[in-house]
């Protein structure tokens, strides 16, 4: 059986950030991803609703014209 080295003080302290880093850019990832997607969700409500905001001018706009006909 071999040993295996000992691992200095300075190897274990890189390998901490190392995690470190890793662990926080995944973070960032999914925050991001999150972020996005919500965005994206509001983007189409509003667009949503929008289009509903039109198709009610529009409905009005007919109804007073077959009002106004009459």
């Amino acid at each position: 059986m071999t040993e295996e080295p000992e691992l200095s003080k300075a190897e274990i302290g890189k390998d901490a950030i190392q995690s470190t880093a890793e662990a926080a850019a995944t973070t960032v990832g999914e925050v991001a991803t999150i972020i996005t997607g919500a965005v994206k969700d509001v983007a189409t409500a509003i667009g949503t609703f929008a289009t509903e905001v039109f198709e009610i001018r529009e409905a009005t706009r007919k109804a007073q014209a077959e009002h106004d006909d009459d």
